[in-house]
């Protein structure tokens, strides 16, 4: 218990210290016209208050990863506690954060648009098509995810489920921002949380032992630990909670919304701490409910490494059945709604790189459907396959999330170490796990780690190219 204490109680306080430091890098100013005023349409730039664009962002990040990715996480052991905490607070919030308030700064320009600004344009054209795939894979994976969860709650086939959340993401991606993902995110929101809150009421009142970190523990302790290396496995494994690209596919939704450059703290870094909260109480109790590290692996063996049957037991044993159903309904919406902001981002995307303007059903229209039925194409694909590949390109992403912020604050004259030394830790857990995965090219360990160690002081040395050239102009 003591290790998890000291960790939530580090993330609670670095909103407030080191969340300030960050926002006074960025140059956050109250004063400054965002894009929600001076580029208003009633369809994507509309302002909202500052708790709804929180809970939006919030919500739009929260998929399956923060819950499902910590308790797959957990089989690690309590070393995860550590990636959780330090990533979430040194990598994932200020990820979050930068890649918000450099799109507020842009007047809401999406997410390729803003790579490219700062890492040129070959890496834009790529992009433009990686995050629109990575995307759509987003909007069918979160659709397959939920209606398995919903068959089990209500008994209704998991395909008539997958038509239900594919119409209504539908309405989310063509309608006005603030008619319904503005007017139900609240709702679905206060569900989430109410289960984070109650599991973790569960762990401090209930006669649960969470693990501590200590010299023994902190180890690989997962089953089969030769094939599943902490570095790089742990960091794919649990992305959203620690760091995940597809929060800076969000952002620009949001830096769309605020209605001043300082929400940019509460939004932005502050939804990327609440989410590692989330995922820190998660993977407390999957290793405090099964009676330990060695527990949660068997079970997890002898479940296929089902994290949604975890959830399951875990809400029906603690909460009650009224508890139970609120806390799944959590996790059934968390993923539901990142797969509508999926979709809306890709159109937006789309939209931006081509110039199609957007005020006009019709038009939205255009780009929407098409992509809507790609991923509804994809849905019939293997579940395991699909978010085997879309968990190393979320990662991926992140690593040139973290780069293209390297250059901007170079640009800026700032402290450039806040996302250097992450990109190149970023940079060698994407490449070795590429290199080394049995999913993926499935070398040998050390021969991966030496390809991805060139291949990470070849992009370092770019960066610094890239870097001296814009100190020169």
């Amino acid at each position: 218990m003591i290790t998890f204490c000291i960790c939530l109680l580090l993330l609670i306080l670095s909103y407030f210290f080191y969340g300030r430091y960050i926002e006074k890098i960025f140059g956050a100013d109250k004063k400054r016209e965002v894009p929600s005023k001076t580029s208003y349409d009633g369809i994507d730039y509309i302002p909202m208050p500052m708790w709804k664009t929180f809970l939006i962002q919030f919500l739009n990040i929260a998929g399956l990863g923060p819950i499902f990715g910590a308790i797959l996480g957990a089989a690690y052991g309590p070393v995860v506690f550590l990636w959780i905490t330090f990533g979430g607070i040194l990598v994932g919030a200020v990820h979050d954060y930068a890649s918000g308030i450099i799109s507020i700064k842009n007047n809401g320009l999406s997410y390729p648009e803003i790579i490219g600004k700062y890492l040129g344009n070959n890496i834009k054209q790529i992009l433009r098509v990686f995050t629109v795939f990575l995307m759509i894979l987003v909007g069918a994976l979160f659709m397959v995810g939920p209606a398995g969860l919903l068959q089990g709650i209500t008994g209704l086939n998991s395909t008539i489920w997958i038509y239900i959340i594919l119409f209504y993401y539908i309405l989310a991606t063509l309608m006005p921002i603030d008619k319904i993902i503005g007017r139900i995110y609240p709702a679905f929101g206060f569900a989430l949380l109410f289960m984070a809150v109650s599991i973790l009421m569960v762990l401090f009142f209930g006669s649960y032992h969470i693990p501590e970190l200590s010299v023994a523990t902190f180890t690989n302790m997962k089953m089969d630990a030769e094939t599943f290396p902490i570095f790089p496995t742990l960091f794919i494994t649990v992305a959203c909670g620690a760091i995940s690209g597809f929060h800076a596919t969000q952002s620009p939704l949001m830096a769309r919304c605020v209605k001043c450059e300082t929400q940019g703290k509460p939004v932005f870094f502050g939804a990327m701490i609440t989410e590692s909260i989330v995922a820190l109480i998660w993977a407390a109790i999957g290793l405090a409910f099964f009676g330990g590290v060695f527990q949660l692996n068997e079970s997890l063996a002898e479940h296929g490494n089902n994290a949604a049957w975890i959830v399951d037991t875990i809400a029906n044993t603690t909460l009650g059945k009224f508890g139970a159903v609120l806390a799944l309904l959590g996790v059934v919406f968390a993923p539901i709604t990142s797969g509508d902001t999926a979709f809306r981002s890709a159109r937006l995307i789309v939209a931006d790189f081509l110039k199609i303007e957007q005020k006009t059903l019709r038009k939205r229209m255009y780009v929407s459907i098409p992509l809507l039925v790609a991923g509804f194409i994809i849905t019939f694909l293997d579940f395991d396959v699909v978010w085997r590949y879309f968990a190393w390109a979320n990662q991926a992403l992140a690593a040139a999330t973290l780069w293209a912020i390297t250059v901007y604050l170079a640009e800026k004259r700032k402290n450039i170490y806040l996302t250097f030394i992450p990109g190149v830790f970023m940079t060698m857990v994407v490449s070795v796990y590429f290199f080394t995965s049995e999913q993926m090219l499935g070398l040998s360990y050390y021969a991966g780690l030496i390809i991805s160690t060139v291949i990470t002081l070849v992009i370092m040395a770019g960066i610094w190219r890239l870097i001296n050239r814009r100190y020169k102009q």
